[in-house]
């Protein structure tokens, strides 16, 4: 569904006729389950956006063209019209290649190898493309605009199909050599583990991401149990499923929270040695669990696998954009 502003665009209508020219940006976030467009004005309001299913169709240029003939529409939908969009950010999942302008085999995007992502996009759209990861992009819209306004030591952390992190460092960002930072999704917090779409074992992302964790509801929930009543059967289980039951006091449910905090706090220890950030700033998964039921047990494991001045140094908090996070992620990406 579009949503766009029609007195906004009524107004840049006018301006296009009598008055300078308004530039937009068009922020583009493509995730493992769905894909957000965000149009904005110079000054950063967001005038038009849209969510959809990503669906990857094993093609990626084809799931590209898509992307890019959705994107032409909602410009033009807004009342804005394509040629008043002079830039497009992308955010996507890595590995990436920031130079080259291609993602490297994202396991949460299947069929996608080698994509030159930028190339293909820029081609489509006639305009120039920036691409980010996405877990950058959501710390730099985290950032800029949400929980971690203020702070010049932030790691932030997608919790949604996959796991990834973005860092912003003394006030920069953070992307390490060839872009490899905040992989943290793929550290190793069980040893043997399970297996991870990466193809490694016992990655974090096999044990708190949302694909996995779904593969493991849906093998381990009692058949009979709230989650997979609440979901209409075990093979129909999501996390969000998980996630209601236990805040309606289920103790399968509550456990598989816990059971995520211990996982996670093995390897924000680890962030917390390497890295010592003021805040690490949680998004998706964890913003739903809450503070009573995650949180808070997240908080003390961390505090248990780290010094004293460690834990309490650093904040641990849900990130605060919500729905808008996509939207605001891919316009970061544009900058």
């Amino acid at each position: 569904m579009i949503a766009s502003r029609s007195a906004y665009a009524a107004e840049c209508s006018g301006a296009r006729e009598a008055g300078p020219r308004v530039s937009h940006r068009l922020g583009i976030d493509i995730g493992g389950t769905k894909t957000a467009l965000a149009l904005a004005d110079a000054a950063g309001v967001i005038v038009a956006r849209e969510r959809f299913p990503t669906e990857p169709s094993g093609s990626a240029e084809d799931d590209l063209l898509r992307i890019a003939a959705r994107a032409r529409a909602l410009a033009e939908a807004s009342g804005v019209g394509w040629p008043e969009v002079e830039a497009v950010g992308v955010s996507l999942p890595g590995p990436f290649d920031r130079r080259g302008g291609r993602v490297l085999h994202p396991p949460n995007l299947p069929g996608w190898g080698v994509v030159p992502v930028r190339d293909v996009l820029e081609a489509a759209l006639e305009r120039p493309v920036r691409l980010e990861n996405d877990a950058n992009a959501a710390a730099l819209a985290e950032w800029r605009y949400g929980a971690g306004q203020g702070c010049q030591n932030l790691v932030y952390l997608t919790m949604s199909t996959g796991i990834g992190a973005g860092m912003i460092l003394g006030g920069r960002l953070h992307v390490g050599h060839r872009d490899f930072a905040g992989e943290i999704g793929h550290t190793p917090v069980e040893w043997p583990g399970e297996r991870c779409a990466c193809g490694f074992d016992g990655c974090l992302e096999a044990y708190v991401g949302g694909a996995a964790w779904q593969r493991r509801l849906r093998a381990v929930a009692p058949p009979e149990g709230a989650i997979a009543v609440r979901a209409g059967g075990r093979g129909q289980i999501r996390p969000e499923d998980a996630v209601a039951a236990a805040h309606a006091g289920d103790a399968f449910a509550i456990a598989e929270l816990e059971r995520l905090a211990d996982y996670l706090s093995r390897a924000l220890a680890q962030l917390v040695f390497s890295v010592s950030p003021e805040r690490i700033v949680l998004g998706t998964i964890a913003v739903a669990a809450g503070e009573a039921l995650f949180f808070e047990p997240l908080r003390r494991r961390v505090a248990e696998r780290t010094w004293p001045g460690q834990a309490h140094a650093v904040e641990i908090l849900p990130a605060s954009l919500g729905e808008d996070g996509p939207f605001r992620a891919g316009l970061c990406a544009a900058d």
